[in-house]
């Protein structure tokens, strides 16, 4: 990847460094089970994850909060129970060939820290920047702000069944699953997969019961709600593309694993693999979900709720029904957790190379963890709660993601043509990109007329990066670069960490 330059002031060297015979113990045993080529080289993160873990992180995030409050969303765009369905299946098979896409750039680029990484190495420092930018403000706190948010509301939702929680429980209830999640993840790497495959299958067991209720409320016979299934259908391209927002909400995180790539076990093999098993099996849970969904509640019933599984539970469930609002608060709780682990490396990575302040690429010389990417992505996710309209966050978010990944899936065809003899473990069919790459160009273009507000803030928050780059990057200000290495230095010595000692090119 394209590496910033950056002076010693940002960057500093080694400032704080624990002698051999004084590192704790739990340290001299991460250092005994790591990798032989790593001995006596530093702290660095370690590769801990498997297949099946790599695969419950990509289930486990994908599957939050988007499948419990997005249907109502890609059905009120749809206008359509027909319309919404096949809107489901069209953002599964577009997350699949976006997935296959990373695989090829994350095989090629075997690096942590995702589109950052790929759009740097196709186009430069500046366009990285502004996505590391742009996921410092939107992308990445908003997403774990909304499923924190979610989390609390499905957990209060059976104490208060008749009316909305007060705000503040909600607020607080989320803001204490941040911080405890946050903990986790700065302690242990294997407690975060544990926590992942834990709530990853208790999601999934509650999808089968709204799938399993809803079967059984068809083979009642009762298929009123199909009689007319594309009746009210809504064709304007703007608003396909509102619901394939929607949509593609509840998809997002298929690239979360592309952030972790370095903590990957032979990522050649078990990056593409995970990416093959997981995505197809979270587009038919999706599917059959919203199938049962459809069947049980009306049209009305579904866009008057803001939580649709809480709704089909009160009426499919009787006394059971607070099984339902426990069961998605365990989904969004395994979803944050895998969220919070790969999207700390994103900001651990930009800050390695320059982008960010050196305190966050700084690892604890006990977990082996970069805890201070992790307190600092709580610090901004727990800012982010105060926001009450989701779903005007779900077309930020959505809008700026399109736009990233369009340009990640472009430097993809970049790459072909400018590096055509680059080793390329997977290389997947030209047409799956340029497919990819006109469906995104779509939505980004049709989102300017239905959405400008939102378009127009979000482009605005991307280029405010420009100034800020050239600024505290490009041309340093030198107040910045000693505020940037004092506080390197406390962070080092409060939080027991080393610089990152991994070698790259």
């Amino acid at each position: 990847m394209a590496r910033i330059q950056a002076s010693d002031s940002l960057i500093p060297r080694q400032i704080f460094e624990m002698p051999p015979a004084e590192q704790p113990s739990r340290d001299r045993e991460n250092q005994s089970s790591a990798d032989s080529d790593s001995q006596g080289s530093g702290v660095k993160l370690k590769k801990q994850i498997g297949l099946l873990d790599g695969v419950a992180i990509i289930v486990g995030v994908i599957v939050g909060s988007g499948i419990f409050v997005s249907p109502k969303g890609v059905l009120k765009f749809s206008g359509s129970i027909g319309q919404s369905l096949i809107v489901w299946v069209l953002c599964g098979v577009l997350s699949m060939v976006g997935a296959l896409c990373y695989a090829e750039l994350g095989t090629m680029i075997p690096k942590s820290g995702g589109d950052y990484a790929y759009i740097g190495t196709a186009f430069g420092p500046l366009p990285a920047f502004l996505y590391l930018w742009v996921a410092l403000l939107i992308l990445v706190p908003t997403g774990n702000a909304i499923t924190a948010l979610t989390f609390a509301q499905y957990l209060l939702k059976p104490f208060w069944p008749s009316c909305e929680a007060p705000a503040e429980a909600v607020q607080l209830l989320a803001a204490a699953m941040i911080c405890v999640l946050t903990v986790i993840n700065c302690y242990n790497v294997k407690w975060v997969t544990r926590v992942t495959d834990i709530f990853t299958g208790t999601k999934v067991l509650a999808l089968l019961v709204i799938v399993g209720a809803g079967v059984w409320y068809l083979a009642d016979g009762n298929t009123e709600h199909w009689d007319k299934p594309f009746s009210g259908g809504n064709l304007s391209p703007g608003y396909i593309a509102l619901a394939f927002y929607s949509g593609l909400f509840s998809y997002s995180g298929w690239n979360y694993l592309n952030f972790v790539t370095e903590e990957l076990k032979d990522p050649y093999r078990n990056l593409p693999k995970a990416i093959c098993i997981s995505m197809p099996v979270v587009t038919v849970i999706y599917m059959v979900t919203n199938v049962a969904y459809f069947s049980v509640l009306s049209t009305d019933e579904i866009l008057s709720s803001d939580a649709v599984a809480v709704t089909f539970g009160d009426k499919m469930l009787d006394y059971m029904s607070w099984v339902m609002p426990f069961a998605v608060a365990c989904s969004t709780f395994g979803s944050l957790n895998g969220a919070i682990f790969a999207s700390s490396r994103l900001f651990f990575v930009g800050a390695r190379n320059g982008h960010l302040p050196a305190a966050i690429s700084l690892i604890n010389v006990n977990c082996l963890t970069p805890v201070p990417s992790l307190i600092f992505l709580g610090v901004l996710t727990l800012l982010l709660l105060f926001i009450k309209d989701t779903y005007v966050l779900i077309n930020y978010v959505s809008y700026v993601e399109a736009l990233f990944t369009l340009i990640s899936v472009s430097g993809l065809l970049w790459l072909r043509y400018k590096q055509p003899k680059t080793e390329r473990p997977i290389r997947v069919n030209l047409a799956l990109p340029i497919i990819y790459l006109i469906v995104c160009l779509f939505l980004v273009i049709s989102s300017c007329s239905q959405s400008p507000y939102e378009v127009g803030i979000g482009t605005i928050i991307i280029l405010s990066g420009i100034p800020v780059y050239y600024l505290t990057i490009h041309h340093p200000v030198k107040w910045l670069a000693d505020t940037s290495q004092s506080i390197n230095l406390w962070c080092s010595k409060f939080f027991i960490c080393m610089p990152n000692q991994e070698k790259f090119d």
